[in-house]
């Protein structure tokens, strides 16, 4: 695994090992954020299910201006703050060992104002609409956030009336889908 574009470009990046993480294969990471490079530069990105941190690095690789890494695994936290200090984000990244629920309730809305959310939770909980909510709730999204989740093809991706679907990608079994977030309520049908 490496970061595929950027500052850290070509840059090896360590898994946790196991099964308990599956990190998001290189070829899906280059075909995404081909599709969301736009979204990317001065962005505040929020990685919940983090894993070896990948999707946040990549980001921060392509000019994110900063990263909170989420993730109750030790083993995780552990390939993480590696990961970090390999690459020398360590002044834009925030690592958080813990629940996503705790993660999110914790965070200030004040100081975290995500523009581009990573969801990739373990594959078959379905929790998108929970986590969702709860985003919303707590007025941690920026007006015209894209939240990205990956999920396996057969676990359905329903966020609310906030989020509207902007686009998706499949491969294999495994789906993307990208939404883009409307404070107030209701996303404009298009």
């Amino acid at each position: 695994m490496r970061i595929i574009a950027g500052i850290a470009k070509g840059r090896t990046l360590t898994a946790p090992k196991g099964q308990n993480t599956r990190p998001t294969l290189d070829y899906v990471r280059e075909s995404l954020f081909n599709i969301i490079q736009r979204d990317v530069p001065d962005a505040v990105v929020l990685d919940l299910f983090a894993g070896s941190g990948a999707l946040a690095l990549e980001a921060l690789s392509r000019g994110a201006a900063k990263a909170v890494l989420v993730d109750s695994s030790r083993q995780a936290i552990e390939c993480i703050r590696r990961n970090v200090e390999t690459l020398r984000f360590s002044d834009q990244v925030s690592v958080n060992p813990s629940d996503w629920r705790m993660a999110l309730q914790r965070l200030s809305p004040a100081e975290n104002r995500f523009d581009l959310v990573f969801l990739d939770p373990p594959y078959r909980l379905s929790i998108y609409q929970e986590i969702a909510g709860l985003l919303e709730q707590r007025h941690l999204l920026a007006q015209d956030a894209l939240i990205v989740t990956e999920h396996h093809r057969d676990i359905p991706v329903e966020l609310g009336q906030a989020f509207q679907l902007r686009d998706y990608r499949t491969y294999g079994d495994t789906v993307i889908h990208m939404h883009t977030f409307h404070k107030g309520g209701q996303a404009d049908e298009q």
